[in-house]
């Protein structure tokens, strides 16, 4: 692979720990890297195999055409699919990590954010959770949140019948390889009628140089409750590309509410190439909120599969494209029961090169009657060298369906910049005020302490954007 020239002043979670872990594989993937992984994490047999299948699905899938267009020199070869960085497990202390991991940890302000407003809270550092804690109210009210591993274990009945469900390894050649190697990540399960007052979080960390980083999620919202998932992310900066691909299953049942918000802001040598869907119940709902900063390349589609009657979906997305960056994001909505609704809002912004595209997809299958859709892209470009493309797909096979499309293209007109200086604003304060009001409808659905910190990063990445 090419390295990249990379300019860390322009992303501040950039710096590493020094490479120290108590396991890790040769590079590159096989049946015997998947194997001595299953063994390491004592499995059971049926994972082991579960895998092992996996793995020969991914070796004969394809790769989809826009995927292979996208990144056309990734090397499978040249990744570490397994680096186990503790020998000591998953703590509930901050006190307890080594100190170069939790020094990383109170850098990104994790504990603080804990301590703060959170239910609970996962941190993934390279392929292990390393730390999880949950407030004792969780426990009182059944609602069972864990690492995928723990849940494997302590869970086994329940992961086994919702593992794969809603994302089989065959869904794509990414879905596999993340079933093959899959390691940490989060499970969530709240019972009926129990709604989660407060955000769960989880945070995951790329710390090692060529690494690949693969979480399983898998969260049930049992009838009529309600949960709130945050995840957030960052890895140091380096000449060679980074690999980060995770499947995330979502099962809203009948009334149920889930909302999972993405704060994504990897370094610029990562590939991001993540599986997310949903599938919603009868009269549930689900709402994908996803922030997209970072990354060398990331093609992410989170998916809503309306599978009973009066069943909505909602994604709200803002991706940021800088030079060197592609963010390939946008979204699916299966109406496959009548009187289903959903709603698309994706809102795009490039420059200094970058490229953004859409690409989403609305279908309405035959006999899902009554059913109502709109979807609404803007893209705003800030320089003659930026690009924005779109690409929506409309599959419709039931006549009363209202499906609507709108999108614009816009850039930053001079005489907004030149009111907003008049007022005393230099030219970048201005152009942020400007970039953070085009993204206000996404920003405003956030907690206040997110909505506050994803406007800093929007003017992080602005500075010396103007001059």
């Amino acid at each position: 692979m090419t390295a990249i020239d990379l300019d860390l002043s322009k992303y501040s979670l950039g710096w590493n720990d020094g490479e120290e872990y108590v396991f890790r594989p040769a590079k590159g993937i096989s049946t015997d890297v998947v194997n001595q992984m299953s063994r390491w994490k004592g499995e059971p047999e049926w994972m082991r195999k579960f895998r092992e299948r996996s793995f020969n699905v991914f070796e004969k899938k394809p790769m989809a055409a826009w995927f292979a267009i996208n990144m056309p020199d990734i090397n499978f070869d040249d990744i570490y699919y397994y680096i186990k960085p503790t020998d000591g497990g998953v703590v509930d202390e901050w006190e307890d990590l080594p100190e170069k991991i939790k020094q990383t940890y109170e850098k990104l302000g994790i504990p603080e954010a804990e301590r703060k407003y959170l239910a609970g809270v996962t941190s993934q550092y390279d392929s292990e959770v390393v730390y999880h804690k949950n407030r004792d109210e969780l426990a009182a009210q059944g609602i069972l949140f864990c690492d995928m591993d723990t849940a494997l274990r302590e869970y086994p009945d329940l992961v086994k019948q919702h593992f794969g469900s809603v994302i089989p390894p065959a869904d794509n050649k990414f879905s596999a390889l993340n079933s093959a190697v899959w390691s940490g990540g989060s499970f969530i399960y709240v019972p009926p009628g129990v709604e989660c007052e407060m955000p769960l979080q989880a945070y995951f960390r790329i710390n090692s140089e060529s690494a690949g980083q693969f979480e399983r999620t898998l969260i049930i919202a049992d009838e009529g409750s309600k949960v709130h998932y945050i995840e957030g992310c960052s890895a140091p900066v380096y000449a060679k590309e980074a690999l980060h691909s995770a499947v995330v299953e979502i099962i809203v049942k009948p009334s149920a509410r889930v909302t999972y918000t993405t704060i994504q802001n990897w370094s610029p040598n990562v590939y991001n190439l993540v599986t997310k869907r949903a599938r919603v119940e009868a009269e549930g709902h689900m709402e994908w909120i996803d922030g997209n900063i970072g990354s060398k390349l990331t093609m992410k589609y989170p998916s809503v599969y309306l599978v009973g009657p009066k069943a909505t979906g909602e994604v709200l997305s803002v991706a940021y494209a800088g030079e060197g960056q592609h963010q390939d994001a946008g979204a699916k909505m299966v109406h496959a029961a009548p009187e289903t609704t959903s709603k698309i809002v994706s809102k795009s912004i490039s420059k200094d090169g970058g490229i953004t595209t859409y690409r989403g997809l609305v279908r309405v299958e035959e006999g899902a009657y009554g059913c109502k859709s709109h979807v609404q892209c803007d893209a705003l470009i800030l320089d003659e060298d930026s690009t924005s493309r779109t690409f929506p797909y409309m599959e419709v096979g039931e006549k009363d369906a209202q499906i609507g499309h709108e999108a614009t293209v816009s850039k930053i007109a001079d005489e907004q910049l030149f009111y907003l200086m008049s007022r005393g604003l230099s030219q970048e304060q201005a152009m942020s005020m400007v970039v953070n009001g085009f993204i206000e409808p996404v920003t405003r659905t956030l907690p206040m302490e997110y909505a506050v910190e994803w406007s800093r990063l929007i003017e992080l990445q602005m500075e010396g954007s103007v001059g």
